[in-house]
């Protein structure tokens, strides 16, 4: 007999973690698929958790993006928090990784401006999402040749409010995976967006070079290299890649918020013009585009740090 939660019939569990759980399961309301996630139950007895996590579920839902998962419902059950969401057919970044190992200079591109245009949308309603990883990167089969993917970035029903907590939750949970953490949230300092392009660097330093910057036999050994030790330069690990990477990744993976890019967008700018030059492969530079003084190109009232998007994404950004 198959098991009903909240209106959905669960058909099968997607995975699991720490904290939660995903089960394919059916809206019979609606007679459509979608992915149940089903909290840790002793998230549910703590009241400060769960109304944050009601209110931010409720921020996250309201945010309308095409890379960031669909939030249909969330609430509470015979007191287990849930989260519907749209169900996405196709692997996780972290299943193609797996595969793959390191992925073409275009694909990472691709990618990354798909998870910074989420991010920084995130961002822009007070919301940091403090666990970007490559298992939080959903990567579904896209339109057409041109757009060969579509990479949508979820569990935004567990992000935490920028500014007014530190990188633990009140219920002693460390909120992030130590391969992609950034120093502040380590620390325990407030985050902002920033600590969010700090693990996207990570994460696309791993789709590059086929691993994460930091790599060490102890979990304290791990957190110790996000707060104090330099990164690998990208070309002493993987040849072929354009020399200028290495600084841009250099500048993301800052150990001081204040040295990073100011968005995951314009750091995303910075790697198109490190591998391209002045725009995408095939597609020159239009008259509206003057180089800053720091690297990437800028277009009308943006200022010298805000790239222009891409042209395969322009149809996506909302700048």
């Amino acid at each position: 007999m198959a098991t009903r939660i909240a209106g959905y019939e669960v058909q099968g569990e997607i995975g699991r973690g720490g904290m939660a759980v995903v089960y394919r399961a059916t809206d019979l309301r609606l007679d459509r698929t979608v992915a149940l996630k089903l909290l840790a139950p002793e998230m549910a007895r703590n009241d400060t958790f769960r109304r944050r996590f009601t209110h931010e579920s409720r921020v996250a839902a309201a945010i309308d993006h095409p890379h960031i998962v669909p939030i249909f419902e969330a609430g509470e059950t015979d007191g287990v928090l849930y989260i519907a969401m749209r169900y996405v057919s196709g692997p996780d970044l972290r299943a193609l990784l797996d595969k793959e190992g390191v992925l073409p200079v275009d694909a990472v591109l691709r990618i990354a401006g798909q998870v910074a245009s989420a991010l920084d949308a995130a961002h822009e309603h007070d919301l940091v999402h403090r666990d970007v990883k490559p298992g939080n990167v959903l990567v579904a089969q896209g339109t057409d040749s041109e757009h060969p993917e579509h990479v949508y970035l979820t569990d935004f029903g567990l992000t935490k409010k920028s500014l007014s907590l530190t990188g633990f939750t009140t219920v002693g949970e460390f909120v992030g995976t130590l391969d992609y953490v950034a120093p502040e949230q380590i620390s325990g300092r407030p985050v902002d967006g920033r600590c969010d392009l700090y693990s996207l660097a990570c994460v696309v330093f791993e789709m590059l070079a086929g691993g994460p910057p930091f790599v060490r036999d102890e979990d304290i050994a791990l957190l110790w290299a996000h707060q104090y030790d330099a990164p690998p330069a990208l070309s002493e690990v993987r040849a072929g890649l354009p020399p200028a990477f290495d600084d841009v990744l250099a500048r993301a993976l800052a150990k001081v918020p204040e040295d990073r890019y100011g968005s995951c967008l314009e750091f995303v700018g910075a790697l198109r013009f490190a591998a391209y030059g002045a725009g995408p492969v095939g597609e020159p530079a239009g008259p509206a585009e003057q180089p800053s003084a720091d690297g990437p190109p800028t277009v009308g009232r943006a200022t010298a740090r805000t790239p222009r998007p891409p042209g395969w994404a322009r149809p996506v950004f909302r700048r």
